[in-house]
């Protein structure tokens, strides 16, 4: 049984007026005021970066290992989100793995389509093990979109033959930019963030020209030999629940270790709403306990 205040969330998103046809301006101006909602802890620190050209956050809570750390890739659609709508969630997980977070503020389309966000990311990596971080002890996570870029980031960063991180963490995962599981139409009444109608708006703003089925766009139509251990989390009310299930059989079939977690009732990463919500914090600490054993924490 859910919590309460699941319910309440749910009920107070639902009562949010929705724009029909909303412009990319007010998509990121709505997700810019909910994170205004859950400000970042003022013990955590923050240290702004410039990452291989792009803005970042080194996120670190208090005693957080320098040596340990989370590339962490937000979520939004690859149009909306940024560093504010997930330092939040970033302090959390810093506080949980004991690692730092470093927070990247990649490319959003459609100024800047694919594959720029998977180029910011993959450079990102690279910058991260210049900085003296050795491989072993990363792990490169995202939620949503994110999630989906942090599996083509790995799949880029295997083929060019870079060190690999010691596992990767996917939230929600969009891997499917054609949206073609089931659970688009079976969970569709249930959740109350993600249909399928915007999130194909959101796919031909970011792809342009691009194919859907390119892997580094969509990782479930990718080779996933060779890659590290998984984590994937996703919500049993979500319309992405095939998405994660789907990457999770591909990644198993490719002998890939995947830990795949479906939480019962729950709703699109629902992680970012940890203030408020009991089952939020609960997975945001068992993300920290997976990355604490896989990094060396």
């Amino acid at each position: 049984m859910a919590s309460p205040e699941l319910g309440s969330l749910i009920a107070m998103m639902r009562a949010q007026p929705r724009p029909e046809n909303p412009s990319v301006a007010e998509m990121r101006g709505g997700f810019e005021a909910l994170a205004g909602l859950l400000p970042c802890p003022p013990d955590v620190a923050r240290t702004p970066v410039q990452v291989a050209g792009r803005p970042a956050e080194w996120v670190a809570a208090p005693g957080a290992d320098p040596t340990r750390a989370i590339l962490y890739l937000h979520g939004g659609g690859y149009v909306i989100g940024s560093l504010n709508t997930h330092r939040e969630l970033a302090g959390r997980l810093s506080r949980a793995s004991g690692a730092r977070v470093l927070l990247l503020d990649y490319r959003l389309a459609p100024e800047h389509p694919f594959p720029a966000a998977v180029d910011d990311a993959a450079a990102a990596w690279r910058w991260l093990l210049a900085q003296g971080v050795a491989a072993r002890r990363a792990v490169v996570a995202g939620d949503s979109a994110g999630g989906g870029l942090a599996v083509a980031t790995l799949l880029r960063l295997r083929d060019a033959g870079d060190p690999l991180p010691a596992a990767g963490v996917c939230l929600s995962p969009w891997v499917d930019l054609e949206a073609m599981g089931a659970s688009m139409q079976t969970r569709a009444a249930a959740d109350p963030i993600v249909q399928r109608e915007p999130l194909l708006r959101m796919a031909r703003l970011y792809l342009g020209t691009a194919s859907a089925r390119d892997p580094l766009a969509s990782p479930l139509h990718g080779s996933l030999q060779g890659l590290p251990p998984l984590l994937v989390h996703v919500g049993d009310a979500e319309t992405l629940l095939d998405d994660a299930t789907r990457l999770a059989e591909r990644a198993r079939a490719a002998s890939v270790e995947v830990t795949l977690e479906v939480w019962p009732e729950m709703i699109h990463v629902w992680h970012l709403f940890a203030p408020l919500l009991p089952e939020g914090a609960k997975a945001v600490d068992g993300v920290g306990a997976f990355v604490r054993e896989r990094s060396g924490g």
